[in-house]
């Protein structure tokens, strides 16, 4: 199994490159984990407290779990991947059975800062976006898919997106082994990766 991470800012446009990446590849030859799946359970805690949570930082991430899951899947197991819901800012009841194939994408703004998840990385991807461009994807994509409101995507852009950035996703990209800018439609990086995980595939076969 090769393992490939994409990681960046919010915003930064990881999702687009994914989807660039296995544009090309059949559906049983890869599969995809989320960091976004994996935060902390927070049953014990009321909406409101669940609301002041910092999501931003490493701490939000259950590492544990994610770490387990990775580890199970590059042994031919199948995981329960957790699906989480950003309206109730907890984990939901269901979860996502997910197979091991022959290509794994761990994506998410936080995984690099986790040296265990680092380690366990074959090809580790940083997808760089001006702040900018990155805030007015944050904005569009929480108003429109997580129902915030603007003053609400704003402060917290200000208050914890922005320094929570700058303390731990940009030092991040220094482990990257590659750097794929993403302020324009970027082929180049996206198809050096792809020709590493179709020279993988065939070594393979």
């Amino acid at each position: 199994m090769l393992i490939l991470g994409i990681a960046g800012g919010t915003g930064s446009g990881k999702t687009t490159v994914v989807n660039q990446i296995i544009n090309e590849l059949q559906n049983d030859e890869v599969t995809i984990i989320s960091q976004d799946s994996y935060y902390n359970k927070t049953d014990d805690l009321t909406y409101g407290e669940r609301c002041e949570i910092n999501f931003d930082h490493p701490n939000a991430i259950d590492f544990e779990l994610l770490i387990d899951h990775i580890k199970k899947l590059k042994k031919g197991k199948q995981i329960e991947q957790p699906i989480y819901s950003f309206e109730n800012h907890n984990r939901s009841k269901e979860t996502l059975t997910t197979y091991p194939k022959k290509v794994l994408i761990v994506e998410g703004i936080l995984i690099y800062t986790n040296k265990e998840v680092r380690d366990l990385i074959d090809i580790k991807v940083f997808v760089h976006a001006d702040s900018d461009e990155r805030l007015i994807r944050r904005l569009k994509r929480d108003m429109q898919e997580r129902g915030r409101g603007l003053d609400e995507v704003l402060e917290r852009y200000q208050n914890t997106l922005k320094p929570m950035h700058q303390e731990f996703i940009e030092p991040t990209k220094n482990y990257a082994d590659i750097i794929i800018p993403n302020d324009r439609y970027n082929t180049v990086g996206v198809d050096i990766v792809r020709t590493v995980i179709n020279e993988k595939l065939k070594d393979d076969i």
